[in-house]
């Protein structure tokens, strides 16, 4: 596990852009599993700017993201769909054939999870998988429990996560209870990852991620198990861990 901290958000969420770009490159049809929220947009933002660039092509990209809100349609303002077409995908010369995201309105959850599953399988496997981190460890919106999902499927939202999430909301009760997600195995199936995490609130959950304990009560710790994956963090996410804290198999880069 590499650990690449960087002095701001600005400067962690460039690097992150130049990985992924660097991903494209060497492979020009990449499989990208890609991540929302409020972490990866500042990566988004710039990769926008390298293909008016033209430093990136995205014509051959397929993309699959982690997760969906089950219950919104597209077309919501707060469904991962939007939020990926809006901030991204209708920014860059990405097909819309290639882009996959569960979809939050299926009449059959279970279909639509297995569905997805085999889309990831029959594609070649994920090349790269961006993440983000929950405060409480999550990723995807794998949440913490005894047992862990293995593939795509439906999870319930913990109330963690729900009032985290509650500000993209009216309030905490328009939030969605449940969604779809990738599974454990899923992610860590994929060749490369790369995940991102930024400010104070991070803090516990980047060190128990990276101390070498693994436990499903912190699942981004799983992650630990990886043979390729890269921390790219701010400082303030990174405050808690050094050297003498961190698992023996992490390598630490501070940038600043």
């Amino acid at each position: 596990m590499k650990i690449i901290v960087e002095e701001n958000y600005e400067k962690m969420s460039n690097r992150a852009a130049l990985l992924l770009a660097s991903q494209i490159h060497l492979k020009e049809n990449s499989k990208l599993g890609l991540a929302t929220g409020g972490t990866p947009m500042g990566m988004y933002n710039k990769l926008i700017e390298m293909y008016n660039e033209d430093e990136v092509d995205f014509s051959q990209v397929m993309t699959f993201n982690l997760d969906e809100y089950c219950g919104l349609s597209k077309e919501n303002p707060n469904s991962y769909h939007y939020y990926m077409f809006d901030n991204f995908f209708n920014h860059i010369n990405i097909k819309k054939e290639n882009v996959n995201i569960p979809d939050g309105m299926t009449e059959d959850y279970n279909k639509e999870c297995r569905e997805y599953e085999s889309l990831i399988e029959n594609a070649g496997g994920i090349d790269l998988q961006v993440l983000g981190i929950g405060a409480n460890g999550h990723i995807g919106f794998n949440e913490p429990a005894e047992k862990l999902n293995v593939m795509t499927n439906v999870v319930n939202l913990s109330k963690e996560t729900i009032q985290a999430n509650s500000r993209y909301f009216e309030n905490e009760e328009k939030v969605p209870k449940q969604a779809i997600s990738m599974g454990m195995a899923t992610i860590l199936k994929s060749k490369r990852i790369l995940l991102l995490a930024s400010g104070k609130n991070k803090v516990e959950a980047i060190k128990a991620t990276v101390s070498g304990k693994i436990s499903t009560g912190v699942p981004a710790s799983l992650l630990q198990t990886h043979p390729e994956i890269t921390l790219i963090i701010d400082k303030e996410a990174a405050a808690l861990i050094s050297e003498d804290n961190i698992s023996a198999n992490c390598e630490l880069e501070i940038k600043y």
